[in-house]
Order: C-alpha cells, then sequence, then structure tokens
C-alpha cells in the first residue's frame, strides 16, 4: 500500500531517538520491558496469535515470537521496520491502522499509537482494531501533551466509550498496570448489560474499600510521624537545657576552685601512682560504711 510520506516521515530517526523518553533501539532496557510485557501475556490471557499494531522495531513480536506466540507487527514508520530483526521481518510489515484488517486474531495490542493520529483516523483506528479482534490491549497516554506527534491525548473514559460503541468492555479483573498505570484490556462484551454493571460494580467496591484503608494506614502514618517529631523536639530541648546547666556550671565558683586545684592533685596523688591507689581504697572504704550506716 501508499503510506502518506508527510505522516510516514515524522517516526524518523529523530523521532526515535528523542520522542520516546530514552532512545528507541535495541537496548537493554527496550528489549527488557518488552519482554516483560510478553511475559504477562503469554500468563495472563495465552493466546494463539497477536498483532502488535504500531510495532515499531518488533521488540514485542520477537519477545512473544521466543515465547512460541504466532505474533506480527504492522507500523507506519519505514525507518522503524529496517530494525526490525533480519529473521523476523517477514512478520512485520509496512501499513496504518487506519486500513482494515486481513485477518483476525486473538489478541490486538495497541501500546502508545492512537494518540498520533487526529481525532477522526484515532476513531476510525480503534473501530479497525475492534473488527480484527474480540480481545484487545490498549494504551494511550492521558497527559503527554508536549510530544508534537500527540494529536489527540484523551482521558481513559474517552477511550472506554469508544469501545463501548464497539461492543466492547474493560475486563475489571485484569490488570493491564504492566504496560502503563493507564492500560486496560477491553474484550467484546457478551454479558447482558445487567452483569456488566455487576462486574464494575464489584470492582469499584473493592477499589473503595482498599481507598478507604489506605487512607486509614496514612493517617496512622501521619499520627506516628508528629508524635515521633514531638519526641525529638523534646529530647533537642531536654540535651539544650543540660547544655545550659553545664555552662552554668562551668562558669561557677565551684567549677572554677576545681579546676584550680587540679595541678595540686597531680601533684600529691599522680595518676597511678601508690598514692592514687591509695586514696582509691579509702574511697572505697568509705562509700561502704556509708552504705552500712543506711541499712541501720
Amino acid at each position: 500500500m501508499t503510506l502518506d510520506p508527510t505522516i510516514s516521515n515524522l517516526y524518523n530517526e529523530y523521532y526515535f531517538q528523542h520522542g520516546c523518553g530514552l532512545p528507541y533501539e535495541r537496548s537493554e532496557h527496550w528489549l527488557k520491558f518488552f519482554g516483560g510485557i510478553a511475559d504477562k501475556i503469554v500468563r495472563g490471557i495465552n493466546p494463539r496469535t497477536v498483532l502488535d499494531a504500531g510495532c515499531a522495531m518488533g521488540f514485542l513480536v520477537e519477545a512473544l515470537r521466543e515465547r512460541g506466540v504466532e505474533a506480527f507487527g504492522v507500523d507506519i514508520s519505514e525507518y522503524a521496520l529496517q530494525h526490525v530483526r533480519n529473521d523476523l521481518k517477514a512478520y512485520c510489515w509496512l501499513g496504518s491502522v487506519l486500513v482494515p484488517f486481513q485477518q483476525r486474531y486473538d489478541l490486538i495490542v495497541c501500546i502508545e499509537v492512537l494518540e498520533h493520529l487526529p481525532k477522526p483516523d484515532s476513531e476510525q483506528a480503534l473501530a479497525n482494531l475492534c473488527q480484527a479482534s474480540d480481545d484487545i490491549l490498549f494504551s494511550s497516554t492521558p497527559t503527554d501533551y508536549r510530544e508534537p506527534t500527540h494529536f489527540n491525548v484523551q482521558p481513559p473514559e474517552y477511550w472506554a466509550e469508544l469501545f463501548a460503541e464497539q461492543g466492547f468492555v474493560r475486563d475489571v479483573d485484569f490488570d493491564a498496570g504492566f504496560i502503563a498505570p493507564w492500560s486496560a484490556r477491553f474484550r467484546k462484551n457478551h454479558e447482558p448489560e445487567p452483569r456488566v454493571l455487576r462486574n464494575y460494580e464489584r470492582k469499584y467496591w473493592s477499589l473503595w474499600q482498599e481507598n478507604q484503608e489506605l487512607r486509614r494506614l496514612a493517617g496512622e502514618l501521619r499520627d506516628r510521624i508528629a508524635a515521633d517529631q514531638k519526641q525529638i523536639a523534646d529530647y533537642r530541648q531536654h540535651i539544650s537545657n543540660q547544655e545550659q546547666d553545664l555552662l552554668q556550671l562551668q562558669n561557677g565558683l565551684g567549677w572554677q576552685l576545681l579546676q584550680a586545684l587540679q595541678p595540686l592533685r597531680a601533684r600529691v596523688v599522680p595518676p597511678g601512682s601508690w598514692q592514687e591507689r591509695a586514696a582509691l581504697r579509702i574511697l572505697r572504704g568509705l562509700r561502704t560504711l556509708e552504705k552500712k550506716a543506711a541499712k541501720r
């Protein structure tokens, strides 16, 4: 097919070096990231066939095929597809999500793709995804307006409504947060509406309870921190008082007299001498007598 070069050329070498946070290339970071996604897909969904819509350099296709999944990819960027691993290029092709797909898949993965399309195009692309699978793992940033190629940044409810128009509902029991906090799994709905609402209410109640417990724990933590801070302040005040008492003692006449007698003491009872040992024995004897007298 022929693609609009003004669109395809947006996703060139400069974009992949500067438009994805870290440089998007065959690196440990990206291979580990997509390897983790592949592991979650295999364990949590176990599809036989997968299409990565917006596959870029094919890292997810690569990771899924290494795990025995029949995975394919499509992307609009000629530059990205040139960097697909040579033995996997037959499974990744140049194409647009605006064109209906020629076959169906057990699962379609669409990670941070549709926000790159103008609003009417992104809605058409989503409809195409829903025609090609009953199971879609979806992610689209709700906050990143800075990227110049983000033409349709929307909150999660916008996409959920579009999926609902296609007969898809969110799988509330599947946690897609391993991709991004706003990611979700949408599935073709075969349940009656009351059951769908029941599932949403069940999930809402679970999250509400969790939220209340976290709020309670946060309150307890704040109280504990406040108590610790008060105790620290009390200790500091105690130390300050002790320092003031010591300063007053050092400035007193008794302390000055004791300091003046120190040289005399060193001459009369030298440290380590027999005179010092004798003096210590006498002192210990006096203390013993004092204790005996106190007991009577």
